[in-house]
């Protein structure tokens, strides 16, 4: 039997197990929801490691390729092919596909035609021994590339003198305009290589072997360098005339993307420079080099602008504080979020729900673009069907974030969406802002594209010259300008130094002026 004091001290006892129990269990808690963010993060460097087939494998298959040495992106997708018993079975629709070859060429190629003759043999009849006439030709179109072809054009001005009046002294013919004046390129060599840096993405190096492949002119890269440079001299009045524009207006969307620069105050690797991007859809877009990414370079682009600023959500943007300036936010940037999450948790319905609320968003904005709304009409339209949309999904993002993992993926893009909900509003009360910043990442991507190609600039002083080219030929394919015609057009003209008027010689002032001369043609 228990003494007294023994009785005495069995209330502590419990007290003690129960503080115990309380602490373990708390562990285990922790321990579980640690598992599940490892787990999260598990399944997201697999299915980057995999790439985009490994979205249809479950966690099984993931794991039964991590365990095979040197998996490659045809066993993935073989993988991924495989039938599931623990998946639904969806009905998929068989997309008809054109035949390979059977898309009919442009009626503007000029056709050759090869006429290929019977064997003779086969000109006899085998009956009559009689000659078989032709009655007709069997048909077909293949299309046919010539190599370039590399010309030597010899420029001669004409020199003219009277031989009756030595008084009369000599005159010679104006020389024409050369983008590189002492250069011996034309100036549609000088265009062809830039549209192949810059719009092809193909590095000068690469250019200069194939010059060399096919005509035997030896450059060095350094002569190409250099063409491209004083190119995109030319091209900054150019492009410091599309941000004045860009400053004027009442709506601007931005982004920005790292670039690898050498310098020689780094030994080994390259420094990282940042281009950043303004553009208005549908209007100019200018490229800004800076050495960093702080809040100098936005700071110093955008003074005095007065209007709505669009970006995603990095911290600088919303330092700025320039007077008269609205903040928007990205409302593709809060899906991408979702998705990264509901592609991981595929079985949370709440996910489901937050990317169906924005995927009816988006569906309001694609009618407008169909019905092609003024400004006006489609701030009406939002006003009518996109406000109440906006805040019922707000409700499901707060609602799903009460029961999230903290720190887990779904947390994160809940904390991200209602961290910003004031600026994804700002597209309700204005019928110019997009819904997103997708335009602006659109023409940054080019960016991303040739980097990957010529790697890095050459110099931070190359820097501003190179975004000025990336600015113009940019705003030419936003406004549909002809790149080349432009070009060799505009380039000329400033290497003259006659251009006194740049105003007039921006993308959209050319193609103004090229289409008022052919109206004005047209009349007459």
């Amino acid at each position: 039997m228990l003494t007294d004091s023994e009785i005495l001290l069995i209330p502590e006892l419990i007290r003690t197990k129960v503080v115990d129990l309380v602490g373990v269990a708390r562990r285990v808690k922790a321990a579980e929801l640690k598992v599940s963010l490892l787990e999260e993060e598990l399944r997201r460097e697999r299915r980057a490691k995999y790439g985009p087939a490994s979205e249809k494998l479950n966690d099984a298959q993931l794991e039964l390729l991590e365990g095979e040495p040197g998996v490659c992106a045809a066993e993935v997708e073989a993988e991924a092919a495989q039938p599931e018993e623990r998946k639904e079975m969806v009905t998929r629709t068989v997309r008809r596909r054109t035949p390979r070859g059977s898309a009919s060429l442009p009626a503007h190629l000029p056709r050759i035609e090869k006429l290929i003759s019977c064997d003779p043999k086969d000109c006899i009849c085998p009956c009559c021994q009689g000659t078989r006439e032709v009655i007709g030709h069997e048909q077909t179109e293949r299309l046919h590339r010539i190599p370039a072809r590399y010309e030597v054009h010899v420029f001669k001005m004409e020199k003219r003198a009277c031989r009756r009046c030595a008084q009369g002294g000599v005159t010679t013919a104006t020389r024409p305009a050369f983008i590189i004046s002492k250069g011996i390129a034309t100036n549609e060599m000088v265009v062809e290589v830039m549209d192949a840096k810059y719009l092809m993405h193909l590095p000068l190096y690469r250019q200069r072997i194939e010059m060399e492949r096919e005509s035997g002119v030896l450059l060095s890269d350094s002569t190409l360098c250099g063409w491209m440079m004083e190119c995109g001299f030319l091209l900054q009045a150019i492009s410091r005339e599309l941000m004045r524009d860009l400053v004027a207006g009442t709506y601007i969307q931005a982004d920005e993307t790292p670039i690898g620069v050498r310098s020689s105050e780094i030994k080994g690797r390259n420094h990282r420079g940042y281009l950043w991007e303004y553009g208005r859809p549908g209007g100019p877009v200018v490229f800004d080099y800076q050495d960093g990414r702080g809040r100098d370079g936005p700071a110093r682009m955008l003074k005095g602008f007065r209007g709505k600023l669009q970006t995603d959500a990095y911290a600088v943007y919303g330092t700025l504080d320039l007077p008269g300036m609205l903040h928007a936010g990205c409302m593709a940037h809060v899906r991408r979020k979702f998705k990264e999450a509901a592609d991981i948790h595929q079985s949370e319905h709440g996910l489901l729900e937050v990317l169906g609320g924005i995927g009816e968003l988006y569906a309001i904005e694609k009618q407008a673009g169909e019905e092609q709304l003024t400004h006006d009409r489609r701030q009406h339209l939002r006003h009518k069907e996109s406000r109440p949309r906006l805040a019922a999904l707000k409700q499901k993002v707060i609602a799903l974030r009460q029961g999230a993992l903290p720190k887990g993926l779904i947390a994160r893009a809940c904390d991200y969406t209602l961290g910003i909900w004031d600026r994804l509003e700002v597209y309700l009360e204005d019928g110019q802002i997009q819904i997103d910043n997708n335009a602006a990442e659109r023409s940054i991507r080019p960016v991303a594209l040739g980097r990957k190609n010529w790697l890095h600039f050459g110099s931070k002083e190359a820097g501003p010259r190179i975004a000025a080219i990336l600015s113009v030929m940019e705003t030419c394919r936003r406004c549909a300008v002809p790149v080349r015609e432009y070009l060799l057009d505009v380039l000329p003209r400033l290497a003259s130094g006659k251009a006194t008027d740049v105003t007039s010689l921006t993308p959209q002032a050319w193609a103004a002026s090229r289409t008022q001369a052919a109206a004005q043609a047209q009349a007459h």
